[in-house]
């Protein structure tokens, strides 16, 4: 069927801004070649190598582009284009910045535009773990400080701004990892999760989905991009903290914990999901038909795109016998469009083998045409929105309200007035460098501050503070820490930040889909770095309590990507999780009293690796302790300390409502955040001791009293179930709270 432009020739409907997104789909799906529909479903390429720069500062096309627009006569989707890290090797050297990262983008689509007989643009694909991975981008904190700020709407914001820079940039696509459950922290990408918890992470994944997506209608916004929530399904439930390793979980365990955050994030509009590495119940996602059509298309009614992760499909020839069978397999599963695999390039063939029917391809290309015409990607190839502005304010704001204090017996917190010498120590406490997580472009010399920087700039006039490394984040060199002691036996107050890094070098050593096969600088967290045990580097101990030992007042800082173990001491101790490149100021900021710690746990912190699992949501049976160690985690869920006090008045239920009065007690403006927890005792299963169902952060100046009204229920709830409700401040006092039963089964 064909339309008429304005001279009144004639065109095809496809071109037709003004037809209908279906119409237009069936119609270009129809003009297109078997070869070309297969290029559609395949990402094949490093973005990186599409370009390079021309000594003259400007960019040209490689023979790597040419060759890949050549192969389908066209190209489906490219990824990283923008991508800027230690793997890529991209810098600010060669690399696109802010400047020129949309003229590049721009470049590469007329290129695909031209070589596509039917003029299909190409999907950008980047990652956006938090924030754009590209130079000059702004890099939020990662999800696990988002999940101790337990705050969806700012979050809601961050996003927002994240996918403003994306398609700013000409980016289109972002990649956000929203859907692993933290049940094992020896797990390298622990920071990449929300937390422990399902609730939590369904209420962020919600809140990611809007941030970035907006409005859910036919096309998005030119400052909005789609998302691709990582990764379904069950990825954190990876046996022993091993990367990619299986997951040994049963159908009551993957629904209850590992899918409430998808289902969610579908509920909400998202536009994509990336089938996962692991497998459920022996086969892997990015095969498993009844996990990504029965379930995901079929009950839960998702009309968007299935991505594979990358090179995953290739895996599946150790099931299918070859790559040709396991593309066939893939598709036939569910998934839409590869990343790097040989398998899918072999489509054609599997369909004229019989091993996939057509149609069933037709179904993905028609997927993945219509995201290219929600994004007006046929209209136009260039972007038309400018960089936004506030990206710094945006990360600090987050990183500040992720901030939790976890002990503070002694007063310690905040820094009194009358403190004048302060020694700022540990190997984390001048630096920006491992305060952002992986998955972080390259940054530029100044633009970040660590806790000393902070410090300096925000503490009052007058206020004397030294500085002394101690000792690096890994190994027992003790050669510092002399200096450290006597720095903080002169001082007042010792601020000790300690720590992990997830900050990847270029002498890091990656496998072919970017993981991390050996680290050889001071990494300790992310892709394809797990822990046997959650212990900081052996110098660091030994410089905490060298510290302690002095008798000076110390705050100890934990920057970190995963919970590790730091021993009960005398002094304070907040975590910060991996706050970005401007965190420094926000944990200046919280140490000085000029904001609150409003920070509360998204996952349970261990006294040790031997006593894993330790989340709290575990089913509810007597649990016994160890003969030589507590079976209780250090610090429990939801756990976090104010610099005030805060009142709980008895909660009252109203049907699905609870409403519970709060009253700030104490001295100073602070955050609380009410949580409410589900115990099950008459149910058709054996339960959980306790699972989380609503929260609501509430900030109150001293002696105000308000009452927080809080809805429960949704998915999961057994019409045959009696249930208590306990409203409380963290998962632990949740246990002694005076609960409220509601009995479903009225």
């Amino acid at each position: 069927m064909n339309a008429t432009n304005e001279s009144g020739e004639p065109t095809m409907l496809y071109r037709d801004p003004a037809a209908p997104l279906d119409a237009r789909v069936r119609d270009l799906l129809s003009r297109m070649t078997l070869r070309e529909k297969v290029g559609q479903l395949n990402q094949r390429m490093y973005g990186w190598d599409a370009y390079r720069r021309t000594p003259d500062g400007r960019f040209e096309l490689t023979e790597a582009l040419h060759a890949e627009t050549e192969r389908f006569a066209g190209l489906g989707a490219l990824y990283g284009l923008q991508r800027a890290d230690a793997w890529s090797g991209v810098d600010h050297t060669g690399g696109p910045g802010v400047a020129d990262g949309a003229a590049l983008a721009g470049l590469v689509q007329r290129h695909v535009v031209e070589r596509s007989r039917l003029g299909i643009p190409a999907l950008f694909v980047e990652e956006v773990p938090h924030g754009h991975m590209a130079l000059d981008g702004t890099v939020l904190p990662v999800n696990l400080a988002v999940g101790a700020a337990w705050d969806p709407d700012l979050y809601e914001r961050a996003a927002a701004h994240a996918a403003a820079e994306l398609r700013a940039r000409g980016g289109h696509v972002a990649l956000v990892s929203a859907l692993d459950i933290a049940r094992d922290p020896r797990w390298g990408r622990t920071e990449e999760c929300f937390g422990e918890d399902p609730h939590l992470a369904a209420r962020l994944t919600e809140a990611l989905v809007r941030g970035m997506q907006g409005e859910h209608t036919q096309r998005f916004a030119a400052d909005k991009a789609p998302v691709v929530l990582k990764h379904f399904a069950a990825q954190g439930a990876t046996v022993g903290g091993r990367n990619s390793a299986e997951s040994e979980v049963g159908p009551r365990e993957l629904h209850e914990i590992h899918l409430p955050a998808a289902r969610a994030g579908v509920r909400a509009g998202a536009a994509a999901v990336m089938a996962a590495y692991n497998e459920v119940d022996g086969m892997p996602c990015c095969g498993n038909r009844a996990l990504l059509t029965g379930l995901l298309r079929d009950d839960w009614g998702f009309d968007g795109l299935v991505m594979a992760d990358g090179l995953a499909l290739d895996r599946l020839a150790r099931v299918t016998g070859d790559t040709v069978s396991a593309g066939a397999l893939a598709l036939d599963a569910g998934v839409d469009l590869s990343l790097w695999d040989e398998s899918f390039t072999h489509l054609e063939e599997a369909v004229e083998r019989g091993l996939v029917d057509e149609g069933v391809l037709d179904a993905a290309v028609s997927r993945v045409l219509g995201l290219k015409f929600r994004l007006g990607l046929f209209e136009q190839t260039g972007t038309t929105t400018s960089f936004p502005s506030g990206g710094r304010e945006v990360s600090t704001a987050l990183a500040r309200a992720a901030i939790t204090l976890l002990r503070d017996d002694a007063g310690t917190l905040p820094i009194a007035a009358s403190v004048s010498r302060i020694a700022v120590l540990g190997p984390q406490s001048a630096t920006f460098a491992h305060q952002s997580g992986d998955y972080t472009a390259p940054q530029r010399p100044g633009a970040g501050a660590g806790v000393l920087d902070g410090l300096r700039r925000l503490a009052p006039p007058g206020v004397d503070i030294r500085h002394a490394q101690g000792c690096a984040l890994t190994g027992g060199d003790l050669s510092g820490v002399p200096e450290a002691v006597a720095a903080a036996a002169a001082s007042d107050l010792a601020v000790l930040v300690l720590g992990g890094s997830s900050a990847r070098t270029p002498d890091t050593e990656f496998d072919a889909n970017g993981a991390a096969r050996a680290t050889v600088s001071e990494m300790t967290c992310g892709e394809g770095a797990d822990l046997a045990g959650l212990r900081l580097g052996a110098a660091q101990y030994a410089l905490m309590d060298a510290v302690v030992a002095t008798g000076t007042p110390t705050a100890v800082v934990l920057i970190q990507g995963r919970p590790h173990v730091v021993p009960d001491t005398d002094a304070a101790l907040l975590t910060a999780w991996y706050p970005g490149p401007w965190g420094g100021e926000a944990i200046a900021e919280v140490l000085l009293g000029i904001a609150e710690p409003a920070g509360r746990l998204p996952v349970s912190v261990p006294r040790s690796a031997a006593q894993l699992p330790v989340y709290y949501n575990h089913k509810d049976v007597e649990y016994g302790s160890y003969v030589d160690e507590s079976a209780e985690p250090r610090y429990s869920f939801g756990h976090g300390l104010s610099y005030t006090s805060f009142g709980y008045g008895p909660p009252r239920l109203s049907g699905r409502t609870v409403e519970v009065e709060v009253t700030n007690t104490g001295q100073r403006y602070g955050r609380t955040v009410v949580q409410v927890y589900l115990r099950r005792l008459i149910t058709s299963v054996w339960p959980r001791a306790l699972e989380l169902c609503a929260f609501e952060g509430v900030g109150l100046a001293p002696g105000e009293r308000r009452t927080v009204t809080l809805t429960v229920g949704g998915d999961g709830w057994d019409r045959t179930d009696t249930v208590e409700l306990r409203v409380a401040e963290s998962a632990r006092a949740a246990l002694d709270a005076v609960p409220v039963v509601l009995d479903l089964r009225a």
